[in-house]
């Protein structure tokens, strides 16, 4: 009797240690791959939008890329070396990232011109290149190959207003603090206007001064421009 309750009890902890695993491990179904440059690890931004679950596929890196930013970090040039290193350690942080697939693959020993090897193993297995260099991305789209720019998703997502730009806005209620009036942008965008609290169903020129963004959305603060 107590050797059943031993193994009934040894059955509910596998399947519950299965439960957690499987709750804070991406499920690997089939995903595309995604091959990450060297450019982009030594960038650095690549953590934060994994981080987000925005990355729809497996992050793969291949030896070959390591090497690549070993041979820098061995290097003598210092700044090189130390973009590098930096590099190197955001292949620890990525592998730590729970939101996203990350494998290191074994492309093969000795030299290998690590462009060559992205784009290779990208159209072998229909995956994407993940990278911010100009050349490589040109040599990719005449080979038919999906590549995916940092570069440019920092462009779609960047502020659409610049602070210190004016425009006409309608203030159409009072904001959350004493003499703050709100108003909205095309895009539903809140800006908030100091000292416009009385000012509610006119329209005024009003200078952008900072940004907030949260994860909820985008909020500008501005203030009225005198005549």
């Amino acid at each position: 009797m107590e050797l059943f309750i031993l193994i009934v009890v040894l059955v509910i902890l596998a399947e519950t240690t299965f439960l957690v695993v499987r709750k804070y491990k991406p499920i690997r179904n089939g995903n595309r791959k995604i091959y990450v440059d060297t450019s982009v690890l030594i960038d650095g931004r690549i953590l934060n939008i994994a981080r987000t679950g925005f990355i729809d596929g497996d992050l793969i890196i291949l030896k070959s890329v390591l090497r690549e930013l070993q041979l820098l970090a061995d290097g003598k040039d210092n700044e090189k070396r130390n973009r590098a290193r930096a590099g190197l350690n955001n292949v620890s942080e990525l592998e730590r990232v729970v939101e996203v697939n990350t494998e290191i693959y074994d492309d093969g020993e000795g030299y290998k011109k690590v462009d060559d090897e992205l784009l290779k193993y990208a159209k072998a297995n229909k995956g994407a290149v993940l990278t911010i260099d100009y050349n490589l991305i040109k040599v990719a789209e005449a080979e038919k190959i999906e590549t995916l720019n940092i570069n440019d998703l920092a462009l779609a997502v960047r502020t659409e207003f610049l602070p210190g730009e004016k425009i006409r806005l309608k203030i159409t209620e009072k904001g959350s603090n004493r003499g703050q009036g709100v108003g909205h942008l095309s895009d539903g965008t809140m800006v908030v206007v100091d000292k416009a609290a009385n000012k509610i169903g006119k329209d005024l020129i009003v200078e952008f001064v900072r940004f907030h963004e949260t994860s909820s959305g985008k909020m500008i603060f501005a203030k009225i421009v005198r005549k």
